[in-house]
């Protein structure tokens, strides 16, 4: 077997989205006895007054065994939300450039 540093044996897939100023990642992990988990972080970009950006991380760690309570919780928080408020459609930043026409890039 090659021997891996440990990044290298711990990265296995990542999935990551934006939504407004804030980015969430899902990464799945090995462990050394080669068992996945997944972590999801949540990173926002801060922009303190006087100081040099910088990125601020929340992180959390699932284990395969929780899983199951993890996507029960999350789809009872979903449930309770969706009966009791109304769907509301959010636009991203990117949206509202969409009537942009390549004859307006050059003025």
């Amino acid at each position: 077997m090659e021997d891996f540093n440990k990044k290298d044996r711990e990265d296995v897939h990542s999935i990551s989205f934006r939504a407004g100023k804030r980015t969430y990642f899902f990464d799945i992990k090995e462990t050394k006895s080669q068992e996945y988990y997944l972590t999801v972080t949540e990173s926002k970009k801060l922009f303190p007054e006087g100081r040099a950006p910088y990125f601020e991380k929340h992180k959390i760690f699932l284990y395969r065994e929780d899983f199951e309570k993890f996507i029960q919780a999350m789809q009872d928080a979903v449930e309770f939300i969706d009966t009791r408020q109304p769907v509301v459609e959010h636009h991203s930043k990117a949206d509202y450039h969409n009537d942009i026409q390549f004859e307006d890039l050059d003025n």
